[in-house]
């Protein structure tokens, strides 16, 4: 009789305290500790390999600087040897294949955040136990977003010193899109992008693979247009008739007038045919024939009337840059978290 007199207790989800954020982080941190741990051992090894790569490079480049006289056949030697010993090469090499580390971390690091637990929908049982959906998100998100972009940065100041003496040197833009993003504040914040757009689309899609799939390609399509479009106007690039332009700088461009009008490269490959060179394009030549000699084609057209135009943008505008594009990604990423955790309150499970 007393069972059947008992009233209903109250469901056990309601009036659950909500869960601290400090246990909250430490959840977080038990589940993905091991993707935690897997990009600071993939960028781990990244960095010895550079300390590796690195050693040689810069002990060549001081070889170099500490020759004297500098016009001395001895230092010529030992310049050419560094300029064209592989080591310009190689790091090219490994400066373009880096371009892809921070989208790999926004794949395997980013999509999985949310497109694993709504997948095989271990969600629920989260939702029923203090967490709730905006908790969930937030505590999930934000520590990872944190750790992720402090790896990066660490990561970007060992790329930083092997780089290094090709800046000194004169043989690579700091501006140049190769390794502009790869350094200073800017790789940090391209890692936190790609993670927020792997996050996003971990929510949308629901599902692990696809959602690495469309985080490659949503951060390759922002990192082209930035490279090959918006960084460069930044600021208003410079524009100069001084054909002797910095080494340093990062060329945007290069035309030629004659008497104050523009010329096309048909024109002026009929000006270099005498001498038999080619315009491959306004800023680069090559001999089709064996009598070129020492001919110098740009000193050659200016003697026929043709002045160079350079639009580019100096080595000096390298920080403004890097804090210029460090801010709008950060504020792109913070927009994808917040409209993340948004989705996460208003759609339905």
């Amino acid at each position: 009789m007393t069972v059947l007199t008992t009233p209903g207790q109250p469901s056990q989800g309601k009036g659950l305290r909500p869960v601290p954020w400090r246990r909250m982080a430490w959840v977080t941190w038990r589940q993905h500790r091991l993707a935690v741990a897997g990009v600071a051992a993939f960028l781990g090894v990244l960095a010895v390999y550079l300390v590796i790569e690195g050693l040689p490079i810069r002990h060549a480049y001081a070889a170099v600087t500490a020759c004297h006289p500098a016009g001395s056949a001895v230092c010529q030697n030992l310049a050419n040897d560094f300029n064209t010993g592989g080591y310009v090469f190689r790091a090219g090499i490994v400066a373009a294949l880096l371009q892809v580390v921070a989208a790999l971390i926004g794949a395997f690091a980013g999509a999985p955040v949310l497109a694993r637990e709504l997948e095989t929908g271990t969600f629920k049982y989260a939702w029923t136990q203090g967490f709730g959906r905006r908790r969930w998100a937030v505590g999930k998100l934000v520590p990872l977003a944190i750790a992720v972009a402090a790896v990066a940065a660490a990561f970007s100041v060992m790329f930083s010193w092997y780089y290094q003496p090709f800046f000194a040197a004169g043989d690579q833009s700091p501006l140049s899109s190769t390794v502009f993003d790869l350094r200073g504040v800017a790789f940090a914040a391209w890692t936190l992008t790609a993670f927020a757009i792997g996050a996003v689309t971990g929510l949308l899609i629901r599902r692990v693979v696809p959602a690495m799939a469309a985080t490659l390609a949503a951060w390759a399509g922002l990192a082209f247009v930035t490279g090959a479009y918006l960084r460069q106007h930044y600021e208003a690039p410079l524009v100069t008739g001084n054909p002797n332009v910095p080494g340093s700088a990062w060329v945007i461009s290069r035309w030629w007038t004659r008497g104050g009008k523009p010329v096309s490269l048909a024109a002026i490959n009929r000006t270099l045919q005498a001498v038999g060179v080619k315009a491959a394009t306004p800023g680069r030549f090559q001999a089709h024939r064996s009598t070129l000699g020492n001919v110098n084609p740009v000193q050659y057209l200016i003697q026929h009337g043709y002045t160079e135009w350079t639009s580019y943008q100096p080595a000096s505008r390298y920080w403004p840059f890097q804090w210029i594009e460090g801010g709008w990604l950060l504020a792109l990423s913070l927009l994808l978290i917040a409209a993340t955790v948004w989705l996460v309150r208003r759609r339905a499970a």
